[in-house]
């Protein structure tokens, strides 16, 4: 039996006038839009139709705007397909969005919540003190040993498992820097700093969890509709007792990417279906494995070619 999957962009894949084709063709989507913009008393949807860049790259900004444009592109994917899935999953950010497509948390909590979470990962790590950086064509336990002789006393460890051979790493930015040194003199030449503005998915951002807990504390977490397949575990959860507890691990342990592919693969997923702005996810699946079917859905162009698919 042929099993799909609902997977969530995170932060890195946004854009000015993501979500506007869907907003201005589809109620639906347009509603979303408006109903993020009085969750937060600002105009996100002018942010994210007309940017600027600048301000949509800042982390309060990126988070909440990824998040609303893919649950509008979801809300139509919803409306125009019987389209279902057997699990959801999202990268990091993308969590929040498969945890409102599974029926687990509302919406407008959601977005209001990853607003704080954003904040909270700028604030934990002053601007320079942190950094990420991509390690290519490197293996798990090597990179280790990198992180472990960089350190030096500061934080540098694994951060994103994207695909195989593709991690990203995080810390402090004297340990980074050094971690990329010695993958060159290992012989990893593709190894180079990430514009980003805070050390994601590593111990220094414990604080920014810490008061993500606080946040998420009123929120209400109803029944699992479909299981998300989360970040930190890599398996699947259906236990609604558990989604805070693992949003607050999230915040700063390594994003499992590779593993949670794996997972639902070996669930039988065979069709994913990346909802949201970019392809960047369905880009990691093919990595992770060629054979797998993917498509993606974040306009009209996009969605008309899914339904062509006939699927």
């Amino acid at each position: 039996m042929s099993k799909k999957a609902f997977i969530f962009p995170g932060q890195g894949s946004q854009f000015a006038g993501m979500g506007k084709d869907l907003a201005d063709n589809f109620k639906k989507a347009a509603l979303v839009f408006e109903e993020a913009d009085d969750a937060l008393n600002f105009k996100l949807s002018r942010l994210c139709f007309d940017g600027p860049e600048e301000d949509l790259r800042l982390t309060a900004n990126t988070q909440p705007a990824i998040l609303t444009a893919s649950i509008a592109a979801l809300r139509v994917l919803e409306e125009e397909t019987s389209l279902k899935a057997d699990f959801m999953a999202g990268h990091s950010l993308g969590e929040y969005s498969a945890l409102v497509a599974a029926g687990a948390i509302k919406f407008a909590d959601a977005v209001r919540t990853v607003r704080a979470r954003g904040t909270f990962m700028q604030e934990a790590v002053p601007v320079g003190v942190g950094s990420m950086a991509a390690i290519l064509g490197v293996e798990p336990e090597v990179l280790a040993e990198i992180c472990s002789e960089a350190a030096q006393g500061e934080v540098v460890a694994p951060a994103n498992f994207n695909s195989p051979g593709q991690i990203v790493i995080a810390g402090n930015s004297g340990a980074v820097n050094r971690a990329i040194e010695i993958a060159k003199g290992k012989g990893f030449r593709k190894a180079m700093l990430l514009p980003v503005s805070a050390p994601f998915h590593c111990a220094l951002m414990i604080p920014a969890g810490e008061r993500l807990a606080g946040v998420l504390e009123p929120v209400v977490v109803s029944p699992l509709t479909v299981p998300v397949v989360t970040n930190v575990e890599a398996s699947a959860n259906s236990d609604a007792g558990r989604v805070k507890e693992l949003l607050v691990r999230q915040v700063s342990a390594p994003v499992k990417w590779d593993a949670s592919v794996g997972a639902m693969i070996a669930a039988g997923v065979d069709k994913f279906v990346e909802i949201g702005p970019g392809k960047v996810l369905a880009g990691l699946v093919k990595r992770i494995d060629k054979s797998i079917a993917t498509s993606n859905v974040q306009d009209q162009e996009s969605l008309r070619a899914l339904i062509q698919e006939g699927l």
